[in-house]
């Protein structure tokens, strides 16, 4: 009876401690600040230019998020990120064959709603605001001429682009493996009239960052 006793009452602390540990590892009713780094796959869509195909590059990807709770399986979560895209493109302007390479840098200011369904894993949606700091072109089709080139560079660019975006978030105790997708709403030229092709950006975004909170 004795040993039964003991078995027992063994038993009892193991689950104890494995619901303890279990209860340290779901943060999801906490305030975090985090940091996160990584990369986005970009393109076009929409696109309106002649003979105008572009093809996905490789950009930056890096910023800070808060994740703010509203009880235990929602919230929001701000984010504010520098966020490189952009696309390889060929088409036609002015007559001639063209080829272009284009990088835009953005500070992207996504607001998205989180759901929580389990203390490893975050479903966010919601708009975003992005903010084009720089465009770079390079032209390496030896034929590209000056004019082409000069038109491009008075392009009205769109500076203020609104988007939607969504993705999901694995939490591993203070680590997240982040994936997102997003769109832009409106198209990158600022009053509709642009002879350079005109277009809407698309991007997956891949990023690990690690989260700060209070484990009390």
């Amino acid at each position: 009876m004795k040993k039964i006793t003991l078995t027992a009452i063994a038993l009892a602390s193991l689950i104890n401690t494995c619901y303890a540990q279990k209860d340290k590892l779901d943060v999801r009713d906490k305030l975090m600040l985090g940091v996160k780094l990584g990369a986005n796959y970009s393109n076009v869509y929409d696109a309106q230019g002649e003979a105008f195909v572009a093809d996905p590059k490789i950009g930056l990807a890096g910023g800070a998020f808060l994740a703010i709770p509203i009880g235990k399986y929602i919230g929001v979560q701000p984010e504010i990120l520098f966020s490189q895209k952009g696309f390889k493109a060929t088409g036609r302007i002015l007559g001639d064959n063209y080829t272009l390479t284009r990088t835009t840098s953005y500070i992207d200011v996504p607001l998205l709603f989180a759901f929580k369904p389990s203390e490893f894993l975050t479903i966010l949606a919601g708009p975003q605001y992005s903010y084009l700091l720089n465009q770079k072109d390079e032209f390496k089709n030896a034929t590209t001429s000056i004019a082409q080139e000069q038109e491009f560079l008075n392009d009205n660019v769109r500076k203020n682009t609104l988007c939607i975006t969504g993705g999901v978030d694995v939490n591993i105790r203070h680590f997240v493996i982040g994936a997102r997708a997003g769109w832009d709403v409106q198209n990158n030229s600022g009053n509709g009239t642009s002879t350079t092709p005109r277009y809407k950006n698309v991007w997956y975004q891949a990023t690990i960052g690690y989260r700060f909170y209070n484990r009390k």
